[in-house]
């Protein structure tokens, strides 16, 4: 039996013995001798005699093991022409003094902060600090609009709130502090105390009485210690986005976090200490919680935190300068990434350019990896490109291909295998394992392992509402998929994307797949779309390559064609639009829904996390049919 065989089936068998091997390297004030809290199952509880501290185990641990030196975090900033290393040691002085700030100003254990920040080493100090004094942080995606803003504030009801004045993007600077002001203004549960890091490119005009300069406040603040906190204690909150009404806030709890994370680096991603690790994300939605803030930390890794575009800044080959010039070993981003580059560079000529003998592996999440992506970027790159699939729920991979515990083959396509601790099935409408090669819903048996949401912010019952009910005894994951006869996993996307044309259930991701492998289009996207006779037909929209020169109509016909030798007449797919870019949220997921809507000439409210809104104009006209 191979390790990650061997490794699987203990942890699905045993998971309180597999989970207690796994948290001796944690380091605990009190050490867990309970591992799992089943008595008020379905809500499930890790090690809840344990107590810990987050901030301790991916910091002072690792000074005080001689560390200090190492290089903790680069920040590179191509948008400001700027890099900056903190090693360990240093990274460890901000995040004390900057606790000190925050108790100064009445934060305490289990109190909320909510952290409204452009990428900028002071948001890594600022998640730090919170967990260093048992606070909770709530991250909010820098840019989200005022409303966006106040009902979050409103839900989490933070104490004091950190903000940057602006943040930078390619071509403009978005001044932060407006939004931040108009979104306290309608909040009914605003805090009195903001902390403002003020940024040359577009500082902000503080309000007397409200906002503090976080140069001020830490000028004079006195470094403080870790507070030990019980492992079932929330580290954070993150809202998921798109969420109309009251957010969703996912919560994390200390514990549980802090033994999959560590676990997950030295086991999926093969990251060990004094390794270079960079997640091209962002520190506002999970990948940048989990990958950019606190795994490689925990891990003694140096952590890559970029303020910068996948093109843009300045063209095509940022991520390879990047890995390039700090020596990365492992880089994770979106599918969307590596497209957007590929279209701009579609013969690697930018990779060739820069030294990339340090990269061991590419790892792609956080939608659904199109084989001719697959192929290109482990062609170029000449290294594995490992899909894995999980959800801001989970906090960490349900399913990839665990390239330190035992790298299996790679298929096109697939995820790999589910990660240990995660029990999926793959099951029909009414609950039924369904048998390999059938698509289904995927569900996670319960108890979801260590690090997955533990319930959400201040309501249990919706928590199991949403997701522990449709299929008792299992987690909804809300995404459709099969297994194949190896085990291994394949996600089509959202169950909502799957489509019903005249009685026949088709996944539009598989759609997706076979308008990818087109030579001529860089990316696309297929909705169902409500039709009088068939009740849904699909719609495909592609974006050309960069250099494409292809006749509209010419290339709508060859794409229906496509659709019809792989999938069948049944699809009834026949319309396919050229569009010049697909709307996105700026983590990378297509906004289908506001796509679906605008074509069938319904109002839909733009999501505040949508890029560029400009790219929704063209939806509201036919496509072309084949």
């Amino acid at each position: 039996m191979g390790a990650y065989r061997s490794a699987y089936e203990r942890s699905i068998a045993d998971p309180a013995g597999f989970w207690w091997e796994a948290a001796a390297d944690i380091d605990w004030f009190r050490a867990p001798e309970r591992i799992l809290d089943d008595g008020a199952a379905p809500l499930y509880r890790w090690f809840p005699d344990a107590e810990l501290n987050t901030c301790h185990n991916a910091l002072d641990r690792h000074v005080a093991a001689g560390h200090g030196d190492r290089p903790a975090l680069i920040h590179d900033s191509p948008v400001t022409g700027t890099t900056r290393t903190l090693t360990y040691a240093e990274l460890l002085a901000e995040t004390a003094r900057f606790a000190g700030a925050l108790r100064r100003l009445g934060v305490g254990r289990g109190d909320r902060v909510l952290l409204y920040l452009a990428m900028v080493p002071e948001a890594v100090v600022a998640m730090l600090a919170c967990a260093r004094i048992g606070a909770v942080h709530s991250v909010v995606f820098g840019g989200f609009a005022a409303h966006e803003l106040a009902v979050r504030i409103d839900d989490a009801r933070p104490k004091v709130v950190v903000a940057t004045s602006c943040g930078i993007e390619v071509d403009r600077v978005v001044a932060y502090h407006p939004i931040l002001s108009a979104a306290l203004a309608e909040a009914e549960h605003a805090p009195q105390r903001c902390v403002v890091v003020q940024r040359p490119q577009g500082p902000a005009e503080l309000v007397a009485g409200r906002d503090l300069d976080w140069a001020e406040a830490v000028a004079d603040a006195e470094p403080v210690d870790c507070v030990p906190v019980a492992a079932t204690d929330p580290l954070y909150v993150l809202y998921t986005s798109g969420t109309t009404g009251r957010p969703k806030g996912v919560v994390r709890d200390n514990g549980g976090h802090a033994v999959a994370l560590r676990w997950s680096m030295r086991n999926v991603y093969d990251i060990g200490p004094g390794d270079v690790f960079w997640a091209a994300s962002d520190v506002g939605w999970v990948v940048g919680h989990s990958y950019i803030v606190y795994a490689p930390l925990l891990t003694g890794a140096t952590t890559v935190l970029y303020e910068g575009k996948p093109v843009g800044t300045p063209d095509a080959g940022a991520f390879w300068r990047v890995i390039a010039q700090h020596r990365v070993a492992a880089l994770f981003t979106a599918p969307t990434a590596i497209r957007a580059i590929r279209r701009q560079d579609p013969d690697g000529e930018l990779i060739r350019r820069s030294d990339l003998s340090c990269l061991r592996t590419l790892f792609l999440a956080g939608e659904r990896l199109d084989p001719d992506t697959w192929e290109w970027a482990g062609r170029q790159l000449g290294v594995p490109v490992v899909d894995n699939w999980w959800q801001t729920e989970t906090g960490w991979p349900v399913a990839a291909n665990p390239r330190g515990l035992e790298p299996l083959p790679l298929k096109p396509g697939s995820p790999s295998v589910p990660v240990p601790g995660y029990d999926i099935r793959v099951v029909d409408p009414a609950g039924r394992e369904v048998p390999a090669g059938t698509d289904g819903s995927i569900v996670i048996r319960l108890p979801l392992p260590p690090g997955c949401l533990p319930t959400l912010w201040g309501d249990d019952e919706r928590y199991v509402r949403s997701y522990l009910t449709t299929f008792p005894g299992h987690y909804l994951t809300g995404d459709g998929g099969r297994f194949d006869d190896d085990g291994y996993l394949y996600v089509m996307g959202r169950t909502d994307d799957v489509i019903n044309v005249a009685g026949h259930r088709l996944s539009t991701g598989a759609m997706e797949e076979v308008l990818a492998g087109h030579p001529a289009v860089a990316e696309c996207a297929v909705i169902g779309v409500a039709d009088a006779l068939k009740g849904q037909v699909p719609s495909g929209y592609v974006v050309l390559r960069a250099g494409a020169e292809v006749d509209e109509e010419a290339l709508a016909g060859e794409l229906v064609a496509l659709v019809r030798q792989r999938i069948g007449p049944v699809a009834a797919f026949r319309r396919v639009t050229v569009v010049p870019a697909l709307p996105k949220t700026r983590s990378g997921k297509i906004l289908r829904r506001t796509m679906r809507a605008l074509v069938e000439g319904r109002d839909e409210p733009v999501p505040a996390t949508i890029d560029d809104p400009s790219t929704l104009a063209v939806f509201r006209g036919p496509g072309v049919e084949g």
